[in-house]
């Protein structure tokens, strides 16, 4: 996929094809990094051409495999004023560049990892400060790269197995290989690196920012930038999740009071409802004890001057009388309807007492039913002529009730 002696403009079409990838076979960047990503890893092998970019596949620790791009290669370091390279492979995650890549030291078949490594566990997994402290979008990989070059030379992490001919190899750029560093073997003497005595392991390195003689005073200086640069970085971190952890309880406290305060508006949206809904029942009950008013100020009127002629003696029967056609069928009809319910119930005594059979109780039950029934729907039919005659007149004299 990628030459084996890559030129500048080689990798950048080979970054645009990759990052430019639709569908299945797309790198898991999301599109507003991979311009960035790209920036990155050109950087990187500007600085460092001895890492090749490349796309492998990855396992994460539960199982699951992804295609990632990474930077396979070396990393040159100086340890006792001699240059080695460390072969390193640095995994750009899927949610790179937000959060730091995943940086392994990758020993051939001859290197053995040191032993209790400060930032190297015996996995290979490499854990410096710098990818600790990653902070989008400042950090990037050239300077993770001189980071590692800085803490590796200080204390290597890889050792030779077996003695090295010459004591003091001199470091060429040309003898760094950038092929795939996972298959054994296949790095050989291109990653020159520290030998000593077997089985002894090396003396312990110099403790960060001293000197062990041959260390100059640039160096040194260079160290104790460092140290400020990462102390300041640590601080600003730690201010960070400080503002951060302060804003995400003030949301949390802003979120209850909205959620209040919806709950509110709906138990005041449901009272108000309620509220309409009684004032529409009132509205009716008004207006039912209007239309009573208007009839009984109409027999007021109507029997007033009776009252006043003298008549003494009123007929309670003839005190009450249909005016109209429809009072008097209303009459009749509610007159029939109780009379056959008094004719019902007494049957129903009289079945029950054995005065009467049963079959005859039924055929008489059944025909005074029929009645009954045609009695109130010519009842129902009546009223609901009489509410539309009282809604009319209660509209012809709306200006008398307004006034």
């Amino acid at each position: 996929m990628v030459p084996a002696t890559p030129n500048h403009q080689a990798i950048q079409q080979f970054l645009s094809s990759v990052l430019s990838q639709r569908g299945p076979s797309a790198l898991p960047y999301t599109e507003d990094t991979k311009w960035l990503i790209r920036q990155h890893l050109l950087s990187l092998t500007s600085t460092f051409p001895s890492l090749e970019p490349k796309t492998a596949t990855f396992t994460h620790n539960d199982g699951r495999t992804v295609n990632l791009l990474q930077a396979d290669g070396t990393v040159p370091m100086t340890f006792e004023s001699v240059t080695y390279n460390i072969p390193v492979i640095i995994w750009l995650i899927e949610s790179y560049p937000r959060h730091p890549p995943c940086v392994y030291v990758n020993p051939t078949r001859d290197m053995v990892i040191k032993r209790s490594h400060s930032f190297v566990n015996p996995s290979g997994l490499v854990a410096i400060p710098y990818l600790q402290n990653w902070i989008y979008p400042s950090s990037n990989l050239v300077d993770l790269a001189r980071e590692l070059s800085l803490i590796f030379g200080r204390d290597p992490p890889l050792f030779s197995q077996r003695p090295r001919p010459s004591p003091n190899p001199v470091y060429h750029p040309n003898q760094s290989s950038l092929t795939n560093s996972s298959t054994s073997g296949s790095v050989g003497s291109g990653y020159p690196r520290p030998m000593v005595r077997p089985p002894q392991y090396p003396p312990p390195s110099p403790p960060y920012g001293g000197g062990v003689g041959k260390v100059g005073t640039e160096d040194a200086e260079e160290v104790y930038k460092r140290n400020v640069i990462n102390k300041l970085v640590e601080t600003v971190h730690g201010d960070m999740l400080l503002l951060r952890k302060t804003r995400e309880a003030e949301m949390e406290s802003l979120f209850s009071a909205q959620a209040v305060l919806r709950r509110r508006e709906e138990e005041v949206n449901k009272g108000l409802k309620e509220m309409r809904d009684e004032m529409e029942g009132l509205e009716s009950q008004l207006q039912a004890v209007l239309m009573n008013t208007d009839v009984l100020e109409t027999w007021v009127r109507q029997n007033e001057g009776k009252l006043k002629g003298g008549m003494k003696d009123i007929d309670v029967d003839k005190a009450f009388e249909c005016v109209d056609v429809l009072s008097k069928q209303m009459l009749e009809c509610t007159a029939a309807d109780m009379a056959i319910e008094d004719v019902v119930y007494s049957l129903d005594k009289a079945v029950q007492e054995g005065a009467m059979p049963f079959d005859q109780y039924l055929r008489n039950v059944r025909l005074l039913s029929r009645e009954q029934f045609f009695n109130r729907a010519t009842a129902a039919k009546v009223r609901a002529a009489q509410m539309q005659a009282h809604v009319a007149s209660m509209a012809a004299r709306a200006p008398h009730y307004a006034s």
